[in-house]
């Protein structure tokens, strides 16, 4: 480290706060969803959300803390939506019980419902390294800017983006892979809706690709597999990439 010092002028990041932050993560969902563990570490959790924003230098953290526990049984309440649909629309579940501790896109749109309340408060950058720690534990990437509505379902996870402007209305599945992101990629585009808008009960299938902040993808559409969308679909619409498969008989 003397010799770092000795080379460059060094700049304090606070780089453990990576690793406070997936503890302070792990604890709030944890005591979303167990009234036991709640009582136990509810305020541990907020003690370590208040030396965070110390941390941040961001301010009022009391009065920021209260506002956030003020949403947490709204939160809880999408969640459970969330699973049910989950539940509804995958021939792989078999419980409730099941999503809600295995499923990792359940997962990330949990982290991702309490990130998206903290940037709707004001917080600085904790809201960002709560979705980094998502993706990195799940595979799936929300942007916590994203708004997404009720009953949404995520099947699969891997490799999922979705970007800081895009709006995903109610009943929406998506699968692996899928990219709901910008078609330009210009830091002078940064206060711009650069991301699609996708309306209700539309299922989008593994590796789409939807790019534009001016695409809407009309309520009730299907989405097929390896598409990629730049411009608007009308609703009620199915999207499908045109192939043909040969099977040829191996020859000895």
């Amino acid at each position: 480290m003397k010799e770092i010092e000795e080379i460059v002028e060094v700049k304090n990041y606070s780089m453990c706060l990576r690793d406070v932050v997936e503890v302070f993560t792990k604890q709030l969902i944890n005591n979303l969803f167990d009234v036991n563990h709640c009582t136990e570490s509810g305020d541990e959790t907020r003690l370590k959300f208040l030396k965070i924003l110390n941390r941040l230098s961001v301010k009022n953290g009391e009065n920021l803390w209260n506002s956030f526990e003020d949403s947490f049984i709204t939160i809880r309440k999408k969640l459970d939506l969330d699973a049910a649909a989950a539940e509804k629309n995958d021939p792989a579940a078999k419980s409730l019980e099941e999503v809600y501790l295995a499923y990792p896109g359940f997962y990330a749109i949990a982290v991702h419902r309490l990130s998206n309340q903290l940037l709707k408060l004001g917080v600085a950058v904790l809201p960002r390294v709560m979705s980094e720690f998502a993706h990195s534990v799940t595979g799936t990437d929300i942007h916590p800017g994203a708004e997404i509505g009720d009953s949404f379902f995520i099947d699969h996870a891997t490799g999922i983006v979705i970007g800081e402007t895009t709006i995903i209305k109610d009943n929406v599945q998506i699968f692996q892979g899928v990219t709901l992101g910008g078609i330009q990629v210009k830091k002078s585009l940064a206060s711009t809706k650069r991301h699609p808008t996708i309306e209700s009960d539309v299922v989008i299938y593994a590796n789409a690709t939807i790019l534009g902040g001016d695409v809407i993808i009309g309520k009730n559409s299907v989405i097929g597999a390896n598409v990629c969308i730049t411009e608007s679909i009308p609703e009620n619409s199915v999207v499908t990439v045109q192939s043909e498969n040969k099977i040829f008989q191996k020859r000895d």
